[in-house]
């Protein structure tokens, strides 16, 4: 049988020329896979991990009152946390519990980075008992913010607090640096994931070989990236997330690229029956096409360094990172295997596809769409809209300690100064002034009256003066919680009004500081940027498809479809997170949205989009260049992948609902987002919207202006294939469509 012209065509093209050698070096190849994932882990484990949550605000008032701490009053510069007290019978002043808490105070205090420890009983905590004696806190200064300092450091002192408890007193532990030395476990979500991934793969190959080959080629290209970002963890301040997001979309886009070459490969292997030929055209369609979307997704990973805020640019190389290595094991592994295992594969498929006639849904589909794209478009758009009308009412912020797991110590810290002081008792603002003169008690007098008369703060302490007495800190709790929008208020308020009228009276220069500060400012700076990171991506990707596709039609549907994908995922994260809406069904409580999730979610979220746009056009086209007919491409190009595309959407949705299950409201928050953006793009945007619109768009769908067609370069992702005969084009659809009738 001839070759394809898939196959006889573009043999020379990249993909191809790789996967010839990979398939003449079989061998050398896997063992290599392996030893650098063995080498990747093994020194990961041997250096060990050293993430660091480092949130840098520049020109913001947070970073400011940090950067003067830091300067003039060492001691108050770091993280500010809790000991939680509470007496489970009697009150805390009983002798026999207070010189308990005393010894535990002490050795807190001799403890590594720990610069001071404020005793309820002493004068400087005279404000930290209960009004029923009952409860109390202990405050404990660090030498550092909580997101640089060593968490090995922070669980000491878990630890030696803990240890003090006895059945006559309950000792937790509250603050930032206690939150993030415990981030959250992903390997029962990741296993679950897996687990359901391969059931998918078993149902959609009905082969455990089939099944098999994406999850070790996965699994290759995950544990690599996520051993590769635990040492990158020693060159860049990388945040503890990055190896969770990694996880979350490296599982998932790994098993979808090796399925997309899998299924190619077996309908090629089932008119062919020669296993490199079907390999050559498995690689040069499918794995063209897996190249730009992986290229893509990266992309949308590295819009984030635009917004420059270091958190986010770390997590942004070592997410991408991960996508890079599982998209190469998808075009270096999977030939490979394919080469020693995929005659059984085949086989086993034609045997499968001649003992049951299967009914053709996915063409009739497609031709009901291309005969009502009208109806279709209406139908797909109404959908998507209403998922996004939550998103109109998003709340940025930084969720507390409230919403952890009861069993974290940090969570019940919380409800106990909750009980005892109110809940804005849980995030401290830190009020730092740089004095006009040394040791100014008037302008000090003046900015402490401002803090107690201000509405919205419950109380606030004695000042605290640097050694050289030029610089003074306040600590001051408000009556609400640090999530809520009133704290966020407050702070405005603060920032605006009160302390800006004491600042021109006193002359002293005041800022408000804090890790609730640092959130509300956090918030700000994304929202501010988001717009431009939004904007630089979708340009970027715009450009890609225009060169791949020779389309105006095409990237502008992609930007436009891609963007109601995200709106309609943040709106379900919205009602679910904020508003509290089935909130009980996926154990949370309404909070705000982390400041970070929209643009994280839109770089994943984008990026997954873009993958099956670039699959599912990439088939359109190349029946586009055999066919020239509009209408039949669309039957043909969907028909041919809606089924491998639902099946990799629904893979993706398993791996990502599984990150749900688990404790932390934050990779909650990704894995419902990201598991509602992919089924809504999988099963309302590919299966309605983008039919619609190409119908409706016709052959206008393939044309570009002249001049700028001579001025792109090429990057094809198929080869151009002979004409099919005019009359055989209409036979084709006209038939589809009358059995869609």
């Amino acid at each position: 049988m001839a070759d394809s012209p898939a196959a006889t065509n573009s043999r020379s093209g990249l993909v191809v020329r790789l996967s010839g050698w990979v398939r003449a070096h079989r061998k050398l190849v896997l063992i290599g896979w392996v030893a650098v994932l063995i080498a990747s882990m093994g020194a990961a484990n041997a250096a060990s991990n050293q993430f660091v949550n480092n949130v840098s605000l520049s020109g913001t008032d947070s970073q400011r009152a940090a950067d003067l701490l830091g300067r003039e009053f060492p001691a108050q510069a770091g993280d500010i946390d809790q000991i939680v007290l509470r007496a489970r019978g009697g009150r805390l002043a009983d002798p026999a519990i207070r010189g308990r808490v005393g010894g535990v105070l002490a050795s807190v205090a001799h403890l590594p980075h720990v610069t001071g420890v404020i005793s309820p009983f002493s004068s400087a905590g005279s404000h930290a008992v209960s009004a029923d004696g009952r409860i109390g806190f202990a405050t404990v200064a660090f030498d550092e913010r909580a997101d640089l300092l060593p968490k090995d450091a922070v669980k000491k002192v878990i630890s030696v607090a803990r240890a003090g408890q006895t059945a006559m007193l309950q000792v937790e532990l509250g603050g930032r640096a206690i939150e993030q030395a415990t981030p959250p476990s992903l390997g029962a979500a990741t296993a679950i994931g897996l687990v359901a991934a391969i059931v998918v793969l078993l149902i959609t190959f009905g082969s455990a070989l089939a099944a098999g080959l994406p999850i070790i080629t996965a699994l290759l290209g995950l544990g690599t990236g996520l051993g590769l970002i635990g040492l990158g963890s020693h060159l860049l301040d990388t945040p503890d997330f990055s190896t969770q997001l990694a996880a979350l979309l490296g599982l998932g886009v790994g098993i979808d690229y090796a399925l997309f070459v899998v299924t190619r490969f077996r309908e090629s292997y089932a008119e062919t029956r020669d296993v490199e030929r079907s390999i050559t055209v498995a690689m040069d369609t499918a794995g063209r096409a897996v190249l730009v979307a992986g290229i893509t997704v990266i992309i949308a990973l590295l819009g984030l360094l635009t917004i420059g805020i270091t958190l986010l640019d770390a997590a942004a190389l070592a997410v991408a990172t991960t996508v890079a290595l599982v998209l190469t094991a998808a075009l270096t592994v999977m030939p490979a295997l394919l080469s020693r295992f995929g005659e059984r594969i085949g086989q086993h498929a034609s045997r499968r596809r001649s003992a049951r006639r299967q009914t053709p849904f996915w063409p009739r589909w497609a031709a009901v769409v291309a005969r009502r794209p009208w109806q279709s478009l209406v139908a797909g758009l109404a959908i998507m809209l209403v998922l996004c009308v939550p998103a109109t009412t998003l709340r940025l912020g930084q969720s507390d300690a409230g919403n952890d797991p009861t069993s974290h110590t940090s969570r019940r810290a919380y409800d106990l100064l909750a009980q005892g002081f109110g809940t804005g008792f849980n995030g401290p603002l830190q009020v730092v002034a740089q004095l006009p003169r040394s040791h100014d008690r008037a302008a000090s007098g003046a900015i402490s009256g401002a803090l107690r008369s201000t509405p919205g703060i419950a109380a606030a302490s004695a000042p605290i003066l640097s050694p050289g007495g030029g610089t003074v800190v306040f600590q001051a709790f408000p009556a609400t919680s640090p999530e809520s929008q009133a704290t966020t208020d407050l702070v405005n308020r603060l920032r605006g009004h009160r302390l800006p009228a004491v600042a021109r009276s006193t002359g002293a220069r005041i800022f408000v500081g804090g890790s609730t500060a640092v959130g509300i400012d956090f918030a700000h700076v994304l929202g501010n940027k988001l717009a431009l990171f939004i904007a630089a991506v979708i340009v970027l990707a715009a450009l890609l498809l225009v060169v791949v596709f020779r389309s105006l039609v095409i990237p502008v549907q992609a930007a436009v479809m891609n963007l109601l994908s995200v709106g309609a995922s943040l709106g379900v994260t919205v009602a679910v997170f904020q508003k509290g809406w089935l909130g009980s069904l996926f154990g949370v409580t309404p909070g705000p949205i982390e400041s970070f999730i929209p643009v994280i979610l839109f770089a994943i979220v984008f990026g997954l989009s873009m993958d099956y746009e670039v699959f599912l056009v990439s088939r359109i086209h190349e029946a586009w260049t055999r066919r020239r007919d509009p209408t039949a491409a669309l039957v043909d190009g969907v028909g041919s992948t809606g089924r491998v595309v639902t099946a990799a959407a629904t893979i993706m949705v398993c791996v990502f609902i599984s990150f749900v299950l688990g404790e932390d409201r934050i990779v909650k928050m990704f894995g419902l987002g990201l598991a509602s953006a992919v089924f809504l793009d999988a099963f309302v945007v590919r299966s309605l919207l983008l039919p619609a619109v190409l119908t409706l768009s016709g052959e206008r769908t393939w044309k570009l202006p002249r001049g700028l067609e001579r001025r792109l370069p090429r990057i094809a992702l198929e080869a151009p294939g002979e004409e099919q005969p005019r009359h055989d084009r209409g036979r084709h659809v006209g038939g589809l469509a009358e059995e869609a009738a």
